[in-house]
């Protein structure tokens, strides 16, 4: 059972609660909160929603309040502690000991014995986390619809899709179960759900965050991503969370000194817009979000630049259609060949395909991508960031099913092509359309 609240204090009502960073850290510094009422009422809202789709595992509240008192005793004997009672998820591709790994495969499911760095670090910050969530199997898509653990609704209309492959992570957030969570991006899972549920995902370059710890998809692009309710919240966590590992052959000295916090925004900058014109999938809303914020941004003191999109486009070609996929059968690849009925159909299909491909090929195309890389570098150097929508369009989970490879792909036509290029990408809302 939690304290009584000291006299004096109005608590805030708890079914209110915004768990964003702000809220939580004043309810603590006024003593109007502590970290086990915030786990207590995460409990109950959990209880409300149900089986949503959201969660594969959880500690039970039981823990979670263990934990809470753990930690604010940590703050009372001095321990500095930035992330103080901030709840948050971890993508069950991420190693969270004592919680089973899934890669939301059973077949493949184990017990680790130690938490990923990344987890590590957020809960020696004074984080909670409150459990493992939903995922596309092996990270292996853009639609949150590849498990065999359900579908996370989507929390604006369960017809359609949350996206992926962090579906659980960005759901959420967004339905406020916890202040962030974490993810991974390949292709544009840390990214995709994001936008699919109105939340900020913040994909660092690779090697930024130590990928220790996490079932790979594609190891040499994979990245841990971040989502929260504010580029601010995810920037933070993303602090915490960076610093070279040595364990991870793709780690970044740079990881110790780069911050992510954002600094005042300049008065004037410029932004770079595809001069191509963009393909939306037949979806005129979309299209005019887009220009709408480009409007805004212009508003803002940005000068649009327009810029070549072709090395761009031509990279993220080769995600998905070039010999890059076969990456993905270094962690499922005997799992292929001995129990094949394990892996969900629309993951088995991609893999299957990658079985036959050549070696030769691989080297055929990394010597493309070095090529595409100066190409994409030089044209940015002229502009502060580029702006695209994070996605064409969005789908209904029936549409996806009649077409779920091709659907997949035009979802990715934004976001494939960043990690091939080492780049670092954020996704933010930019408002709400209408579709039937």
């Amino acid at each position: 059972m939690s304290q009584p609240i000291p006299s004096g204090i109005v608590p805030r009502r708890m079914s209110n609660l915004s768990l964003d960073f702000a809220a939580l850290s004043d309810a603590y510094a006024q003593e109007a909160l502590r970290p086990i009422d915030v786990v207590d009422e995460i409990s109950m809202r959990l209880a409300r929603r149900g089986d949503d789709g959201v969660w594969i595992t959880r500690f039970p509240q039981e823990r979670l309040q263990a934990e809470a008192r753990k930690i604010e005793r940590r703050r009372a004997a001095g321990e500095a502690l930035p992330l103080y009672g901030i709840p948050f998820a971890v993508k069950d591709n991420i190693d969270v000991a004592e919680l089973t790994t899934t890669v939301a495969c059973p077949a493949f499911a184990y017990t680790p014995g130690a938490h990923a760095p990344v987890v590590a670090r957020l809960l020696a910050a004074g984080a909670l986390c409150i459990g493992k969530t939903n995922l596309d199997q092996f990270a292996t898509g853009l639609v949150g619809t590849r498990s065999p653990y359900g579908v996370p609704r989507n929390p604006f209309d369960p017809r359609y899709v949350p996206g992926g492959s962090s579906s659980g992570s960005g759901v959420a957030v967004a339905t406020g179960l916890v202040s962030f969570a974490l993810g991974t991006d390949t292709a544009g899972s840390g990214r995709v759900p994001a936008a699919f549920t109105n939340i900020v995902g913040l994909k660092p370059s690779p090697g930024l965050l130590s990928t220790t710890g996490v079932v790979p998809a594609c190891r040499s692009i994979d990245c841990v991503s971040v989502f929260a309710l504010t580029v601010e919240d995810a920037a933070r966590a993303a602090d915490v969370a960076r610093g070279y590992d040595d364990q991870d052959p793709y780690s970044r000295r740079a990881a110790e000194t780069t911050p992510f916090a954002p600094p005042a925004r300049p008065p004037q900058f410029k932004f770079g817009v595809p001069s191509e014109a963009l393909d939306f999938a037949g979806d005129d809303a979309a299209r005019a979000l887009y220009e709408a914020s480009i409007a805004h941004l212009l508003a803002l003191g940005g000068t649009r630049v327009d810029v070549d999109f072709t090395p761009f486009r031509r990279a993220a070609a080769l995600l998905y259609e070039g010999p890059f996929v076969a990456e993905r059968l270094v962690t499922a690849g005997r799992l292929l060949s001995e129990q094949p009925e394990a892996i969900v159909p629309p993951v088995r299909a991609i893999f299957e395909a990658a079985t036959r491909l050549e070696a030769r090929a691989v080297f055929e195309a990394q010597a493309k991508l070095l090529l595409l890389r100066r190409r994409a570098q030089a044209i940015l150097t002229g502009v502060d960031f580029m702006l695209l929508p994070t996605t064409p369009t969005i789908y209904r989970i029936d549409e996806l099913e009649a077409e779920p490879r091709k659907l997949n792909t035009i979802l990715g036509t934004y976001t494939n092509f960043v990690n091939l290029l080492d780049m670092a990408a954020v996704a933010v809302p930019a408002g709400f359309k209408l579709k039937n």
